[in-house]
C-alpha cells in the first residue's frame, strides 16, 4: 500500500462527469454512487476511506529515544511509533507557547497572521474569526468524517462541544482530592509550577484516564470514517509522575549550561524570553536545589506519558482500524529546563521551538526526515491524504512530497513566533532570530547545536552570517497583526 493509496481512493463522481462518459452502462454506475452516498449521509468519503488519529503531546520537548534529546529518555513507544513512519527530526511550532501553538495549528494560520500570540486570550472571544475560518476536526466533519476528542487539543478556553461530536474525558492537570502538592514558591508564581511523584492509583491519574477512553474508540466499529483527536497532558506542569516511574530514574544527569550564555544576546532577546514573570528563573533553581528533582520528573512524566501511548498504540493495533488508520503524533512546543539558563518554554531558541513530529501511514515509506518542517502543515497535510477537498485559506503546506521522499528538494523553512513581530527562523542548519527592534541572533547548528555562540553579534571573517541573514530575511511574514483582545506584557 503506497502513500498514494489514500489520496487515490477519494470519490471522483465530478470528474467522471466532466469526461462526459456517453456508455449508459457508466452513467448508470455513477447515479448510483451518488444515490448510495446521499443516503448514508457521508458525501465526500467512503467507507474505506482513511481514520486519523491525532495525537498531542503538551510541553514535549526532544527529550525521546528517537531524536536524542536526553541520554535517560525512556520512550519505547514513541521510538516504535517513529519506527513504523516518517520522524520529522526539525520541526518546529509557530506559536512557542500552548494557545497560539495550538489555534495556529488547528486553524492552519500563523500567529502573525492571526494575532494570536498570548495564552491569555481565548479564540472563543473571536466569533468573527471562528466564522470565517474552518477547523480542522470541522473540516473533516464537513466532508463526512465523524469526530472525536478526550483530553487536551484545544487549548482550555476552546468550546470543544463545536468543533467534535464526540467529547471524550477531558481531565486537566489537577485531579481534585488525588494529586498532592510538593513544594513552597514564591508569591505570585503560577499555582500549577510544582513537580514530585505522586502515590494514588495510576488508573486515575488524568492521561491515564484519557488513553483508556481512546483505547475503547479503537475498538470499537464506528459507521464512517473517523477523525479521533486527543492530547495527553503530560509533561505540562506540575510535573506529577505516579511514584512507580519516578523511581526507576537513577542519578539523573542534568542538561548542559553555559554560564556566558547570555553575554551575546541583544536586550529585545531578554525582554522576549523573560516575559512572563510567573515562571521560576533558573538562578531560583539551582539555589534552592530544585534543579535535578525537577528534570527527574520531567523525564518520568514523560516516561509515563509513553506508557498511556503505549496502551492507545496496543489498542489500534489489534483493533479493527490497524489497517486503515493514519496516525500523527506531536508536541505543541519544546521547553527548557535549565537549558539558555532558562525555563518552561516562551523563548524563540530551539530548546522551545523544536518538537517531535511523526506522521505514520499503513504501508507507507519509513524513515527520518531533516528538512525544517512545521506543525502548520499538519492541516493540509492530512487533508491532502485523505482526499478532502482544500481549504484555501491554509497558509502551511502539505508534508506529503516528504513523505514519499525525505530528501526531496525542499524550498521552506520553519518560522516560530512570539509575541508581535518577533520571529525565529530554522533551515536545515541555521537558526536567525529577528525581533521587533529590528536586533537579532543566528546560530549554526552545525558547529553549536547549543545556541551558545550568536554570530550576529560576533561576525564571521568570510561574511557568511551576512548573506545567511539576508536569505532568511526573505521569509519573514509579510503580516504581523495586532494582538487580540490583550496587550502583551
Amino acid at each position: 500500500m503506497s502513500i498514494g493509496h489514500f489520496k487515490l481512493r477519494r470519490p471522483h463522481f465530478a470528474n467522471r462527469w466532466h469526461k462526459k462518459q456517453k456508455t449508459l452502462k457508466l452513467l448508470q454506475l455513477v447515479l448510483c454512487c451518488l444515490l448510495i452516498f446521499a443516503s448514508s449521509g457521508t458525501v465526500g468519503v467512503q467507507a474505506e476511506s482513511p481514520n486519523v488519529l491525532l495525537i498531542a503531546v503538551d510541553d514535549l520537548n526532544d527529550w525521546v529515544g528517537c531524536l536524542g534529546g536526553h541520554s535517560q529518555a525512556q520512550t519505547p513507544n514513541i521510538d516504535r511509533l517513529a519506527a513504523r513512519g516518517m520522524l520529522f527530526t526539525n520541526a518546529h511550532c509557530q506559536g512557542t507557547m500552548c494557545n497560539p501553538s495550538r489555534i495556529s495549528l488547528l486553524w492552519g494560520r500563523r500567529p502573525s497572521s492571526t494575532g494570536f500570540y498570548s495564552n491569555r486570550y481565548p479564540v472563543a472571544e473571536e466569533p468573527e474569526f471562528l466564522s470565517s475560518h474552518v477547523s480542522l476536526p470541522a473540516h473533516f466533519a464537513a466532508n463526512g468524517y465523524k469526530t472525536l476528542t478526550a483530553g487536551k487539543v484545544f487549548h482550555s478556553s476552546a468550546p470543544v462541544k463545536d468543533y467534535f461530536q464526540v467529547v471524550g474525558p477531558r481531565p486537566g492537570h489537577w485531579r481534585k482530592g488525588l494529586d498532592k502538592k510538593v513544594h513552597d514558591k514564591p508569591k505570585g508564581w503560577h499555582g500549577i509550577w510544582d513537580f514530585g511523584p505522586q502515590d494514588y492509583d495510576e488508573s486515575k491519574f488524568a492521561d491515564h484516564v484519557v488513553a483508556t477512553w481512546v483505547t475503547e474508540q479503537l475498538g470499537a466499529e464506528h459507521d464512517k470514517p473517523f477523525f479521533l483527536g486527543f492530547g495527553f497532558y503530560r509533561p505540562h506542569v506540575p510535573f506529577f509522575p505516579p511514584r512507580r516511574v519516578y523511581d526507576s530514574f537513577k542519578n539523573v544527569q542534568l542538561p548542559r549550561v553555559d554560564e556566558d550564555d547570555w553575554n551575546d544576546i541583544p536586550d529585545a532577546a531578554r525582554k522576549v524570553s523573560m516575559s512572563n514573570p510567573k515562571i521560576p528563573t533558573h538562578d531560583w533553581m539551582r539555589k534552592e536545589g530544585r534543579w535535578k528533582q525537577a528534570v527527574h520528573c520531567y523525564l518520568a512524566s514523560v516516561r509515563w506519558t509513553d506508557e498511556q501511548l503505549g496502551r492507545v498504540l496496543d489498542a489500534l493495533d489489534t483493533g479493527p482500524h490497524a489497517m486503515n488508520t493514519i496516525v500523527v503524533l506531536f508536541s505543541d512546543h519544546g521547553y527548557h529546563l535549565g537549558e539558555k539558563q532558562r525555563w518552561s518554554k516562551f523563548s524563540l531558541w530551539e530548546r522551545t521551538t523544536h518538537v517531535p513530529l511523526i506522521i505514520s501511514l499503513p504501508g507507507g515509506s519509513k524513515g527520518k526526515c531533516g528538512k525544517p518542517v512545521e506543525l502548520l502543515s499538519i492541516y493540509p497535510t492530512l487533508i491532502e491524504l485523505c482526499g478532502l477537498p482544500a481549504n484555501q485559506k491554509l497558509e502551511g503546506v502539505s508534508l506529503q512530497l516528504l513523505l514519499e521522499n525525505p530528501n526531496a528538494d525542499w524550498k521552506h523553512v520553519a518560522i516560530s513566533t512570539m509575541g508581535r513581530n518577533n520571529h525565529a527562523m530554522r533551515d536545515e542548519r541555521w537558526r536567525y532570530i529577528r525581533y521587533a527592534d529590528g536586533s537579532g541572533e543566528l546560530y549554526d547548528h552545525q558547529a553549536d547545536p547549543n545556541e551558545w555562540n550568536n554570530i550576529a553579534s560576533k561576525p564571521l571573517p568570510s561574511g557568511l552570517h551576512t548573506k545567511v541573514i539576508g536569505r532568511l530575511k526573505k521569509h519573514l511574514p509579510k503580516t504581523n497583526s495586532p494582538q487580540r483582545g490583550q496587550t502583551e506584557r
